[in-house]
């Protein structure tokens, strides 16, 4: 297997080692076998079967000094990729992201993912809801500390509760997924403002309690976009904090105008997380 490292990677040098994992057929239950090597573990999850769309995931436990990574990995780092084609009854599945952290990468970088465990909640709709589901996944994923691994793990996992004993773990893993707003709310944690300083650099205006530790993370419309890690350049006004980045990392021959931006905003300091996405438009130049 090939895994392509997005064109800011500086510091995951990736081991020419690769392991494979067959969980084997999954029996009447609510999570799959853990598919295991040294540095970490993957299985499925089933939730109730109780709507035409289900609600699953793909669990992740790693060593402790061990990461894996987030869709858009930051500086370093390769993003998880999925295959369920083999599923049976299966239409789609929409793989939802929690959102993530930011680690030094090493090299005066940053990478975005996850330590100790996650949970990646899956929606799936079958094509007949009347009839029996199965979900097969070859998950190919990364996980780092010094050195990069690569994996491949194939599980499998049937959609037979209508309790499911994995219901509390799914709702838990839905908390942490960013939830959708609009910029220029009036709420005490938002996104107030993005605008275009000049020819290459974005500026984003976020509001947020006082004490409250903000993260900010862009992507751009298309996995070969690697924007830069959104910085803390001041603060705007009271009670607002201003980030920026660079046109950096677009790919070639591209113009930015018009092109769509998903900001994705974490709180972090009260009693949960609290995190937002924002869709918005790259503007023309300020003069």
């Amino acid at each position: 297997m090939l895994l392509s490292v997005p064109p800011r990677a500086k510091s995951c040098a990736l081991l020419v080692i690769s392991a494979c994992f067959l969980a084997g057929t999954a029996e009447a239950q609510d999570a799959s076998p853990w598919a295991s090597e040294s540095h970490s573990a993957v299985r499925l999850i089933a939730g109730s079967r109780n709507a035409p769309v289900l609600l699953g995931g793909i669990a992740f436990k790693l060593q402790p000094g061990w990461k894996t990574y987030w869709r858009t990995p930051g500086d370093s780092g390769v993003p998880p990729r999925f295959d369920f084609s083999g599923s049976e009854n299966v239409e789609s599945v929409t793989v939802l992201w929690p959102a993530p952290r930011s680690f030094d990468d090493g090299s005066g970088g940053f990478s975005f993912g996850y330590k100790e465990q996650v949970v990646l909640p899956l929606r799936i709709a079958a094509k007949d809801p009347d009839k029996p589901v199965t979900l097969r996944s070859t998950v190919y994923y990364a996980v780092c500390d010094r050195t990069c691994v690569p994996i491949e793990a194939k599980l499998e996992l049937p959609f037979n509760s209508t309790a499911s004993t994995e219901d509390h773990a799914l709702a838990a893993a839905l908390e942490t997924v960013p939830m959708p707003a609009k910029i220029g709310g009036t709420d005490p944690l938002t996104v107030r403002e993005v605008k275009r300083d000049g020819k290459q650099q974005i500026v984003v205006d976020v509001a947020a309690p006082e004490g409250t530790t903000v993260e900010l993370f862009a992507e751009g419309p298309t996995p070969d976009w690697a924007l830069p890690t959104p910085a803390l350049i001041g603060p705007a006004a009271k009670g607002t904090m201003r980030f920026g980045f660079e046109l950096d990392g677009l790919p070639p021959n591209t113009r930015p105008e018009g092109a769509e931006l998903k900001l994705t905003l974490v709180a972090r300091g009260g009693p949960q997380q609290t995190a937002y996405e924002y869709n918005t438009r790259i503007g023309p130049p300020s003069k």
